[in-house]
């Protein structure tokens, strides 16, 4: 039978909130996770089950995904790892805190609470989880260093969580989306406001781009898909008796994977630079 509780990090908007709606309806019992309490508030009141889980916060973490299996009655048979935003910036202007600050929550945050699932899983007898990667988890693309490299992380987890578990009848996957219709834009230009000094940066004049890029409204790059896409995949995942090991959402991520495969690390930085334009995408 398909899994049919589900924990999902980083609901309070974009992905991880339509999933979270979408798989209610279809007869899912969905815990829902945010960072803020006013977040989680919100969601209790649209009829969600709703926990706080700040991925920054060990303690958070811990009481967070108990409360979450207190809901599901002790078997929770799914984790969706959504929870993640991009902190823009070239890789010279990173300080170690911002490094750090990026970590915590797409990497250490992201595995620490699949460690807990994956020993409530193991106890049950079957598991699946699912992580939200992206085409930059497998492609670098300028101005997304710290981004890149949380999501590299979190590949290599994956990758080898997978392999680890398998004999436990817990299944790994890799959702690897492109551009999606959200408010990840919106809340990287916080964080780049919030630890960028881009002013006095060499890339300043680029940044410039990149600024009008994180301010666009609504798609800002071609093949921009909404967060079904991401959904899709997901049920997929959830009601195939093996789901895959990695879906590829969105033209640029199918067609890189390709091109990352087949052609020499020069060329494909080259279409790499293209396709960000400098940031302007």
């Amino acid at each position: 039978m398909p899994p049919s509780s589900i924990l999902i990090t980083g609901c309070s908007s974009g992905i991880g909130l339509y999933c979270a709606q979408h798989l209610q309806t279809l007869g899912y019992q969905v815990i829902a996770s945010c960072r803020r309490p006013a977040d989680v508030e919100k969601l209790q009141q649209q009829g969600l089950q709703a926990v706080e889980i700040n991925l920054a916060s060990s303690d958070s973490i811990q009481q967070g995904f108990q409360a979450a299996l207190a809901l599901a009655d002790g078997h929770l048979d799914a984790l969706f790892n959504n929870g993640a935003f991009g902190l823009p910036g070239a890789v010279e202007d990173l300080s170690r805190d911002a490094m750090r600050h990026q970590f915590e929550t797409n990497v250490f945050g992201t595995q620490e609470l699949t460690n807990l699932a994956v020993a409530q899983m193991r106890e049950q007898g079957f598991g699946k989880i699912f992580y939200n990667s992206s085409i930059l988890g497998f492609a670098a693309m300028q101005y997304r260093g710290a981004y890149n490299a949380s999501k590299f992380a979190i590949e290599g987890f994956a990758d080898t969580l997978r392999i680890e578990v398998k004999q436990d009848n817990i299944q790994v996957s890799l959702i690897e989306p492109g551009p999606i219709l959200s408010d990840f834009r919106k809340n990287a230009y916080a964080q780049f406001k919030q630890w960028i000094s881009w002013r006095k940066s060499a890339h300043a004049n680029n940044y410039q781009t990149m600024i009008e890029r994180l301010e666009t409204v609504g798609p800002s790059a071609p093949f921009t898909l909404g967060p079904d896409a991401v959904c899709d995949c997901l049920i997929h995942g959830l009601q195939k008796p093996k789901a895959k090991i990695r879906y590829r959402v969105t033209v640029p991520t199918k067609v890189f994977a390709v091109l990352k495969r087949i052609l020499p690390t020069r060329w494909l930085d080259t279409l790499l630079i293209k396709a960000g334009g400098d940031g302007k995408r």
